[in-house]
């Protein structure tokens, strides 16, 4: 009888998302768990006419890009892909994405390449949404991220991107969930960790009984972590215990700026890398006194108010009145209420008309989210009116790489410079971080 072999393959490179790339027969095998320059046996668990998605299943000639996964449930979980992955190489293959989509959808190539913005590996993540789960089968809680290509969540009793202290409660999570009277209505916990105080958002479907409240307030004194309570969307959530804690935030100590924030809000996941981020975006920007400048898709004013404080009057811009009611206030708490102001606007929908009205910028700081802004490059005037230097700080190369074909090939600017921010290591997201000028 002959024994069935899996089919072999050379891998040529990474794409975006961390899988090895190969040609065979033809057509393109994105490998799970493969490098460039390894051989390896893989099998396929979906098969299109011109690539197939492919699982490596075993490494017949190494590569020296290669390292051994720090987390022991790396390869199930699904929330990390590329911790096999030399973390340098990890930057350089994002390096390459960027430049690669740039080049491809964009039509375009920048002046010269940024250093790329990089900082801790490990215990870097800040802010998560966990799963919990009661599986009757197992008799067990579950608490994590889904495994991969999966909606059943992870068996994990620990996880290395996740500060030290949060990996080390994650068992005691799972034992809390699983003693409360409505284990079953209670789906996600998210953590906001600021720098002054932990909170742990628990979504409830249904109330907690006084021995729950009970449980639940002594897991917080345990574990010096507040616990608010989420009993419908991220607006309803609501502090619970203990009522006294520090104010949840976050600071850019170059700035002298902390800006409060609630635990469902958005905020950057990695703080280390988000200082770095901003103080680049500034100097990039580079706002002088005086001028009037635009801050798009501006959050809770993450780059609006450093920018005022170089002494610029900044107009923020966000879809969300949540969001902008909180600028309002941190600009505020951090003095700045007169050199700012924020509206709530759909930047989806902006029309040249529209962006007109708002008056003439100096320069224009945008920082959408991954669908990009192609309405707002658009509306863009394409006459001395419009802002001399944007920086644009971007989530997703592709929509980076269209936007920036219209800023150049159409809106007449000169793209300086683009480099990658790993905010995300041992991930497939590529943030990056562009600069354009009007000749």
């Amino acid at each position: 009888m002959t024994q069935h072999r899996n089919p072999q393959a050379l891998v040529e490179s990474l794409d975006f998302e961390g899988h090895g790339v190969a040609h065979v027969g033809g057509k393109t095998i994105f490998i799970d768990g493969a490098l460039p320059f390894e051989t390896v046996e893989y099998s396929s668990y979906r098969k299109k006419p011109n690539f197939e998605n492919a699982q490596a299943v075993a490494i017949l000639k190494e590569s020296y890009l290669r390292v051994t996964p720090r987390c022991r449930h790396f390869g199930v979980c699904g929330g990390c892909s590329m911790q096999h992955v030399d973390a340098r190489a990890q930057v350089a293959v994002k390096q390459r994405v960027l430049e690669d989509n740039l080049s491809r959808i964009g039509n375009v190539k920048p002046d010269s390449i940024l250093s790329a913005i990089h900082g801790p590996t490990w215990g870097y993540r800040h802010r998560a949404r966990l799963s919990a789960r009661y599986v009757a089968k197992k008799g067990t809680v579950l608490v994590g991220f889904h495994e991969k290509r999966s909606s059943y969540i992870a068996d994990m009793q620990s996880c290395e991107i996740l500060p030290a202290k949060i990996s080390a409660m994650l068992p005691a999570m799972r034992e809390l969930v699983m003693n409360l009277s409505i284990r079953e209505r209670m789906p996600q916990i998210e953590l906001a960790l600021g720098d002054a105080v932990d909170v742990l958002v628990l979504r409830i479907m249904d109330p907690l009984n006084e021995a729950d409240e009970a449980l639940v307030r002594q897991f917080a004194d345990r574990h010096t972590v507040q616990i608010w309570l989420q009993p419908k969307g991220p607006d309803t959530a609501y502090p619970f215990y203990p009522l006294d804690a520090p104010t949840l935030s976050y600071s850019l100590p170059e700035f002298g700026i902390v800006m409060p924030y609630k635990p469902t809000e958005f905020t950057q996941v990695n703080p280390h890398i988000n200082r770095v981020l901003v103080s680049r975006a500034i100097r990039l920007l580079d706002p002088q006194p005086g001028e009037h400048i635009a801050d798009m898709f501006c959050g809770l004013g993450n780059f609006t108010l450093p920018i005022a404080r170089r002494g610029a009057t900044v107009l923020g811009m966000e879809g969300s009145e949540g969001l902008v009611q909180r600028a309002r206030e941190g600009a505020k708490h951090n003095g700045l209420a007169e050199r700012t102001e924020f509206q709530v606007a759909n930047l989806f929908e902006i029309t040249p008309e529209k962006l007109a009205a708002l008056g003439r910028f100096d320069r224009m700081l945008i920082d959408p989210p991954r669908d990009g802004a192609m309405e707002l490059v658009k509306s863009i005037a394409e006459d001395d009116s419009a802002p001399r230097r944007i920086v644009y700080v971007s989530c997703n190369p592709a929509t980076l790489a269209r936007d920036a074909n219209v800023l150049v090939n159409v809106k007449g600017y000169r793209m300086e410079a683009a480099g990658v921010v790993n905010m995300f290591p041992h991930t497939g997201h590529v943030e990056s971080i562009a600069l354009f000028d009007k000749p």
